[in-house]
């Protein structure tokens, strides 16, 4: 893999994001009820900071992460398949925590997919308390924050 790039995502790349979180292997079986129609709209990159990572090369999307400024939380994130383990999460995560500092965010609240929370745990977020089951999702969610 080549270098990455970190940039702003347009609404025209909505439909990118959208077919990056419908192949996520981490949302088959139980947690599929999470992603099942679920589209990243134009609108939604136009009013929030959506920020995808890019292979230099050819723009081929690994990653991305949604930043809501109010109240300040971590909306989205997800890492293509076949960039897990590569450090595009961290890497992503490190410019979300930039990017919230530089808008006079002092802390990012995530609520997290399960199998996530280790990763967050990892890359600096504490936990906080645990979301009870939802309609769409019938289970405990971890809930996280980020010291900004």
């Amino acid at each position: 893999m080549s270098e990455i790039t970190i940039r702003r995502a347009r609404p025209t790349d909505a439909d990118r994001l959208t077919a990056l979180i419908q192949a996520s292997s981490a949302y088959r079986g139980v947690y599929f009820a999470m992603i099942d129609g679920y589209a990243v709209e134009p609108d939604y990159v136009e009013r929030h900071e959506v920020r995808m990572a890019v292979d230099r090369a050819d723009d081929r999307l690994l990653g991305f992460y949604a930043l809501v400024h109010e109240p300040a939380e971590l909306d989205l994130m997800f890492v293509a398949d076949e960039a897990q383990g590569l450090g595009i999460g961290r890497a992503l995560i490190t410019d979300m925590l930039d990017r919230a500092r530089a808008a006079g965010i002092t802390a990012v609240e995530v609520v997290s997919h399960p199998p996530a929370e280790g990763f967050y745990l990892q890359v600096g977020a504490e936990r906080t308390g645990t979301r009870p089951p939802q309609p769409k999702t019938p289970w405990e969610q971890p809930e996280l924050r980020f010291a900004v």
